[in-house]
């Protein structure tokens, strides 16, 4: 395609793109700067139109790709409107004391250490011995911790489950 040609179809075209963009949702001046940033990128990578009918519908191509894009990156600065928790209570130190409360007095020991920013190097040389040794008795501690948090929701659940049947049954009885 020659210079002319792609001028032409530029002149043709861009009106086409702007209301493309415009009907994605686009502000004015905002499409009319997509649209012309995607013609560029059109006569940029002009070797690459296999049909030289196509150049509308190639352009845009470019243009909505473009205006996708600006979206995501908008999407990023966006402020948040819905903060949930209107309360503002960091609910991570009670669920933390919840679980410490779970643990043995061993692993209570371990976690509070770490929480209180101790390096595994320093909690070792506490206790007396390797490093190694203290990860391997945190990692045991998590484990334990996990699987007693895992049945006492279980028993909540099934005991939540038993409750409801009994309501149910008491409701279809009377």
């Amino acid at each position: 395609m020659t210079q002319e040609g792609y001028g032409q179809a530029y002149q043709q075209g861009f009106g086409r793109t702007v209301r493309l963009l415009r009907s994605r949702g686009a502000s004015m001046d905002n499409a009319e700067d997509v649209a012309q940033a995607a013609w560029l990128r059109g006569w940029q990578k002009l070797d690459q139109l296999r049909d030289e009918g196509m150049i509308v519908s190639w352009v845009n191509t470019i243009a909505i790709n473009y205006h996708r894009r600006e979206i995501r990156v908008q999407g990023r600065y966006l402020p948040l409107l819905d903060v949930c928790g209107g309360a503002g209570l960091d609910s991570a130190c009670l669920d933390a004391a919840r679980i410490l409360m779970l643990c043995r007095p061993r692993d209570r020991m371990l976690f509070e250490q770490q929480l209180d920013g101790l390096t595994t190097v320093e909690i070792a040389k506490k206790q007396g011995v390797t490093p190694t040794a203290i990860r391997i008795r945190i990692l045991r501690a998590r484990r334990a911790a996990r699987a007693n948090i895992e049945d006492r929701a279980s028993e909540r659940r099934s005991s939540f489950r038993t409750r409801e049947s009994a309501a149910v049954s008491v409701k279809y009885a009377t």
